[in-house]
């Protein structure tokens, strides 16, 4: 007996988000440096937190930490963050996410990850499958050092530089692959924990009618849709931007791209903005 699933989710691709915030707190980010001058004044607050716990847009990073500690504070000031995206068919994920920045340039951070697999275990048990879990958990704990500030050495064209260190947890995919009858470690994805490894710069352009924050990096990775369906074996190198438009100073517009591991195509995922996961068990 065959049963096959797609799942639509290109929510977790490539995202065109309307991002409005209320800037009831600072995040200590100076828009040349990424440190605030001893001033009371309260900047932009950049960056969000993205779904894994760091700052970010939606699944992309900044180059910029969050809440870094400002006029003299000893250590900065705790954020915390909340996402849903609905993915259809009764799917969708639900993050939560934590930042501290206890010095101007090292951030630690921790996110939660709720996927509710919506109609995916019915589907599958229509089709003469098992039944699997409706729900399943990632873990992501999170280390980003600030290796450069923005416009440091007196360079106004020096963007912020951040590197980081990811690991992750995969709460759920292990029974999951088990009742399937190992179907998941037949295409690769073998593993329920990963490290990930990425590397970001970001720059604020003030030349323009609105500043525009422009953040480009790449990351080593083995997830497989950020560790949602698992892990590999073998690392990808992959690419990741994002664009913000500070429309106002509590209005911003925000675009990213995030490319998927060239690998995956065997796990029929789509053009870079689907999973599409093909699931086949014979009796």
């Amino acid at each position: 007996m065959n049963y096959r699933v797609r799942i639509p989710m290109s929510a977790l691709a490539t995202v065109l988000a309307l991002i409005c915030v209320v800037a009831s707190q600072a995040n200590g980010t100076a828009q040349q440096n990424n440190t605030s001058p001893n001033t009371g004044t309260k900047p932009p607050p950049l960056p969000l937190h993205q779904i894994e716990g760091n700052g970010g847009v939606f699944s992309t990073f900044s180059a910029y930490l969050v809440n870094p500690p400002r006029n003299r504070e000893p250590i900065g000031r705790p954020s915390i963050g909340f996402g849903y995206i609905n993915i259809g068919h009764g799917r969708d994920l639900v993050a939560l996410t934590v930042t501290e920045t206890p010095w101007e340039r090292l951030e630690l951070g921790f996110g939660y990850n709720l996927l509710n697999l919506g109609d995916l275990p019915a589907v599958i048990a229509a089709g003469g499958g098992p039944v699997i879990d409706q729900t399943l958990a990632l873990y992501h704990a999170n280390v980003r050092l600030q290796v450069l500030q923005e416009g440091q050495f007196e360079l106004k064209w020096m963007p912020a530089v951040t590197l980081s260190a990811h690991v992750k947890y995969n709460d759920g995919i292990n029974r999951i692959n088990e009742r399937l009858g190992g179907v998941l470690d037949a295409i690769g994805l073998t593993d329920d924990s990963s490290w990930d490894f990425t590397l970001y710069a970001s720059k604020m352009l003030t030349f323009m009618p609105r500043p525009v924050l422009v953040n480009l990096g790449g990351r080593a990775t083995e997830s497989a849709q950020l560790g949602l369906l698992g892990f590999t074996d073998d690392y990808s190198f992959v690419f990741e931007a994002s664009v913000v438009v500070l429309a106002t100073d509590w209005l911003m517009f925000a675009a990213e791209f995030k490319q998927q591991p060239g690998e995956f195509s065997r796990l029929h995922l789509s053009a870079n903005r689907t999973i599409g996961g093909r699931l086949q068990r014979g009796t």
